[in-house]
């Protein structure tokens, strides 16, 4: 019976759907999280009688037709690319993007990747680098007994140098844009890297045309909306008690007619 296979399609793709809300909740206090959702397209049909075919000698055309679906298939998990909330630490290496860009990353092998995670630290050089130790780009030197340092909403890097009593700019800190960031690819560590669906990396300036600005002593939250996500999981639960519903309805119709012709 086609409604068993239907339903079956039906089941696994809430399983999934539950999957990504669950992933969304595990990562509400990630920094810069991005939260995903479950897209979902009917499949292919089985067309019994074509709508609009010729339904007699006469040449009068059916109105309607019969078509059967054959379930539900998942053709993406989107990632939404809304601004979280800024959340302040009072730490001078937190930074907080509002607006557009990602900040770039460089990795041991020589590649970039991206990130709206600003949880900056300096390693043992005075290197802004992020939570994993790679170079924040550009890459910025602090120098040593340098203090007072500040990041400007344009991203220029400022500290006070022995023997002075004014700020000396030691750097700019980048920001990233793509023509489609919802097309980057997730890799973990809060990093992303571009794809052909993305576009090439578009590198600027904060506060620039087109770019955001920072804040420092900032870190941006993530985009998940609990109340949301705990409404779309009951609504992901109740979809797939109703699949399993029709495979146990399907399973006893397949029971009655077994048992009508033995």
């Amino acid at each position: 019976m086609q409604a068993l296979h239907t339903a079956a399609t039906g089941m696994a793709a809430q399983e999934l759907n539950v999957q990504v809300i669950s992933n969304n909740i595990a990562n509400l206090r990630t920094t810069g999280y991005k939260k995903q959702t479950a897209a979902f397209q009917d499949l292919i049909y089985e067309h019994i009688r074509r709508v609009g075919a010729q339904a007699s000698d006469q040449g009068t055309i059916l109105p309607i037709g019969i078509d059967i679906g054959g379930g539900v298939k998942t053709v993406g998990t989107p990632r939404s690319m809304t601004q979280g909330t800024l959340s302040q630490t009072g730490n001078d290496l937190d930074l907080a993007i509002t607006g557009e860009g990602f900040f770039k990353i460089q990795m041991p092998d020589g590649t970039y990747q991206y990130t709206r995670d600003g949880t900056f630290q300096m390693d043992n050089q005075g290197r802004i680098v992020n939570a994993q130790g790679n170079l924040v780009q550009p890459a910025i030197t602090v120098p040593q007994n340098a203090s007072g340092l500040t990041v400007n909403a344009q991203g220029q890097v400022s500290v006070t140098l022995p023997g002075s009593t004014t700020s000396t700019i030691i750097g700019q800190i980048g920001l990233t844009r793509f023509i489609n960031k919802a097309g980057l690819q997730p890799v973990g560590n809060n990093l992303f890297t571009d794809t052909p669906s993305s576009g090439p990396p578009q590198d600027g300036v904060a506060n620039a045309e087109g770019y955001g600005s920072l804040t420092q002593g900032s870190l941006e939250q993530a985009n998940v909306d609990v109340v949301s996500e705990m409404s779309d999981l009951i609504a992901a639960q109740r979809a797939y008690e109703m699949n399993a519903k029709v495979v146990s309805a399907a399973d006893q119709m397949l029971q009655t007619t077994s048992a009508m012709f033995r």
